[in-house]
């Protein structure tokens, strides 16, 4: 890595300890027509031709991380944007009190540190791999070659960007209600919007969760979202299924977002 990429000043610390990266079409046993499958199932390349997500490729480097290693360190002024192909990461930020607060959760498709190229400021969370997660890095040369020569990745990173704004704006809102109940409701809507599926007994929130997750979401304690979450399941509202999903009843009264 280090015979690749040149940073002046600070060392690189997000790469320390890693596993060599591998460019393009020597980064495993996929072939062609898979490595495409698999960058158009990410939101950033989903309009993209065959021919285009070709070029893509020629400038992607995959790079694995173990279940809880670091992948962006806060603070760190990024070179580079990842692309989750397969895996996990929790985003977290550490509040004044040095409590971590679990910002948002990143599954395979999405993508980040998009803003640090654009900006030129530093990652303001650290994302860590929730499991063992394989990323597609993208320097900061080749990022502004893909959207300055296609107008659809550009178009995609708009979209995404926005949406992300108004996930944001949600949050606040979470955050602002005292009601402990009312802030783990508001999650879940939140939660439904990109996890949930339709099934005949409710939504299920297809994501695992665990109390110490959930209270990082909410700014609660776990102790608080254990309780809340007792109330919700005796009153028939949600059901925690075995694999920690959660399943949101009929009777489950949301907040309005």
């Amino acid at each position: 890595m280090k015979s690749r990429v040149k940073k002046s000043g600070k060392k690189d610390r997000k790469h320390n300890g890693s596993r060599p990266l591998k460019r393009g079409p020597r980064a495993g046993h996929m072939d062609d027509i898979r490595e495409n499958e698999a960058l158009k199932t990410i939101e950033l390349f989903s309009s993209l031709s065959q021919e285009e997500l070709r070029q893509v490729r020629e400038k992607i480097v995959i790079k694995k991380f173990k279940k809880n290693e670091v992948i962006l360190h806060e603070e760190n002024t990024s070179e580079y944007m990842y692309i989750i192909l397969d895996g996990e990461a929790k985003v977290i930020q550490v509040t004044g009190e040095g409590k971590g607060i679990i910002v948002t959760m990143h599954r395979t498709g999405d993508f980040f540190g998009e803003l640090s190229l654009i900006d030129g400021k530093t990652a303001p969370a650290t994302v860590k791999a929730s499991r063992d997660t394989v990323t597609a890095i993208i320097s900061k040369k080749d990022f502004y070659a893909l959207i300055y020569s296609q107008k659809k990745v550009l178009d995609n990173l708009l979209q995404s960007l926005s949406s992300r704004l108004r996930e944001s704006w949600q949050r606040i809102q979470m955050l602002n209600f005292n009601d402990a109940a009312q802030r783990i409701k508001m999650l879940f809507r939140m939660l439904a919007e990109t996890y949930g599926k339709e099934t005949p007994r409710g939504m299920l929130l297809s994501i695992k969760l665990i109390h110490q997750d959930i209270a990082d979401m909410t700014g609660l304690t776990r102790e608080t979202v254990t309780r809340v979450l007792d109330k919700l399941q005796k009153a028939g509202e949600i059901k925690i299924l075995e694999n920690k999903f959660i399943q949101l009843n009929s009777e489950f009264e949301s907040i309005a977002l």
